[in-house]
């Protein structure tokens, strides 16, 4: 790394800090619960939609995506265009329902359309989750990036990364968070354009890296026999997934909840959906060109993991070099502050408020900020613990949530979808859920002593074809529980589903409907028109 580069990330680190101090100077942005978690909700479409793809995108996301591709071509690419339609979904479904509650979050939600139980579940699975996987995967892959490309010490690199992110999340709130993302988002993808461009010049072209690598990494769609991305899992099994994540995460949906209004919530979604097309062009295809470069011994290649990392370190020129190197740490940046805010949130807002719910707003935005604070710390503290723990512990973390998911995604869909669905039959869905989840990860560890039989074959099913069996069963038992026990009272659940939301209400979103219904079109007809180009 030449001066010029350690100056561009310099810049970078000293634009964020001007990011967040201009847009929370004033009080009001972090004085009250609605401005500290929600940002004041008056944020812009152009702001929500930038958040939502920087959130989601991870410089372990970016490492990952190149490294698969590197191994394997496009076919990883299809959870992302997946995530574009499912964007939609939460926009056209989802947030009309979820603005016109007002919740801050989603098992404040998942509260008013069932039960309290249904929240502390969803609240505490999603505590647990973002602090064992989501903010020591983030802070393990900022160490990486630090040591693999700029030479200091992973521990060092972590300490600093989560220092630097944390203290404009804990002064700044969601605002700090929005505004930063959209910042960060610009760095990342210019600097993934950069290392795409000049990677395909260095391979001598498209056709040149296609002839290299083979029609098999242009292969979006799988046979049902492959053991990572088979075309049902993909179609049927990774939207499950994709409306757990995409559409009932708060780390995600909290974006959305700080919108303006309804249009502006919706238009960012749509705008989110356009961005998600890109990762395939800027992330996937720098791995493949990464793997081409290396069959024509151009690149020394490890493994498939150090793709990005190895065009970045042979391929760039002084100063560009920087410039990706902020791309990949505004990446990391953006990811952990949002695990920070929207852990903080569902501390203060589900756990801390339910305890106390004469509590002052100054001193849930205090709670906001506190447990911020007490999670940039047992980040700093996890740093030590990583070296204990072995790599596939952490598979094993980051596949509970996965496992677990698709009884929260049928616990939403069916929620809003009929108004026949109630709290027992919620709950009975959810506690199956998580048993048969569990009972997955268990009989997973312990496959190589299952032999052959049902439970080798509940422990070796493809994860996405696991997903589309448990949601299936979770809808089943939700279903016939609540047909069983009495109906929930229409006064209770009145605007939470399609049958009892007025007509005065939908009126209300009458607005832009029809340019975001074209917009939306225009996103479902950018991710076929991919489907159709990248059959091998």
């Amino acid at each position: 790394m030449a001066v010029a580069d350690w100056v561009i990330i310099a810049l970078y680190f000293v634009a964020v800090f001007v990011v967040a101090i201009v847009v929370t100077r004033r009080e009001s942005t972090r004085a009250t619960p609605e401005g500290y978690f929600l940002g004041g909700r008056n944020t812009g479409w152009f702001v929500i939609g930038a958040s939502l793809f920087a959130s989601n995108i991870g410089s372990e996301h970016l490492v990952g995506l190149a490294g698969t591709g590197a191994a394997s071509g496009v076919a990883v690419a299809q959870f992302e265009l997946l995530a574009s339609l499912i964007l939609l979904i939460l926009g056209w479904v989802f947030v009309p329902f979820y603005l016109r509650s007002g919740v801050y979050t989603m098992p404040e939600f998942l509260e008013r359309r069932y039960n309290a139980a249904a929240r502390w579940y969803l609240a505490v699975i999603s505590i647990v989750g973002y602090v064992l996987t989501k903010i020591s995967v983030t802070i393990a892959a900022g160490g990486i990036v630090f040591e693999a490309l700029l030479g200091i010490d992973f521990w060092t690199g972590a300490l600093v990364v989560v220092i630097a992110t944390g203290i404009y999340t804990v002064f700044g709130g969601l605002r700090a968070v929005l505004y930063t993302d959209l910042l960060q988002m610009f760095v990342m993808i210019g600097g993934a354009i950069a290392v795409t461009v000049i990677g395909l010049n260095a391979v001598g072209g498209w056709d040149a890296m296609y002839q290299t690598a083979g029609s098999d990494f242009f292969n979006m769609w799988r046979p049902m026999s492959d053991p990572d991305f088979p075309w049902t899992g993909i179609l049927f099994g990774a939207p499950i997934l994709g409306v757990w994540y995409w559409c009932t995460d708060q780390f995600i949906v909290q974006r959305v909840l700080s919108a303006k209004d309804l249009a502006n919530a919706r238009r960012g979604t749509i705008w989110a959906g356009f961005l998600k097309v890109l990762p395939l062009f800027i992330f996937v295809i720098p791995g493949i060109i990464a793997h081409t470069l290396a069959e024509q011994g151009k690149l020394t290649l490890a493994s498939p993991d150090q793709a990005l990392p190895a065009l970045i370190a042979t391929l760039l020129p002084t100063g560009l070099k920087g410039l990706v190197v902020a791309g990949l740490l505004a990446a990391l940046m953006s990811s952990l502050s949002s695990v920070f805010n929207s852990c903080s949130t569902l501390i203060t807002w589900d756990i801390f408020r339910k305890l106390y719910p004469e509590a002052k707003e100054r001193t849930l935005v205090r709670v906001g900020q506190l447990s911020t604070i007490a999670l940039v710390v047992f980040g700093l503290l996890w740093i030590p613990m990583m070296k204990l723990i072995s790599g596939q512990i952490y598979q094993y973390l980051q596949s509970v949530q996965a496992y677990i998911s698709p009884p929260i995604a049928a616990a939403f869909l069916l929620g809003v979808a009929w108004k026949r669905i109630n709290s027992q039959g919620a709950i009975a869905s959810l506690v199956a859920g998580f048993v048969l989840g569990i009972g997955r990860l268990v009989a997973e560890i312990n496959k190589d002593s299952l032999g052959d039989g049902l439970l080798f074959w509940y422990s070796d099913i493809n994860f996405l074809h696991f997903a589309i069996f448990l949601f299936i069963v979770c809808s089943i038992i939700m279903v016939l529980v609540s047909l069983a026990t009495p109906a929930p009272p229409e006064s209770e659940i009145a605007g939470l589903t399609m049958q009892t939301t007025d007509q005065s209400a939908k009126r209300q979103d009458a607005g832009r409907k029809r340019t975001d219904a074209y917009l939306s079109l225009a996103v479902v007809a950018a991710v076929v028109v991919v489907w159709i180009i990248f059959r091998g």
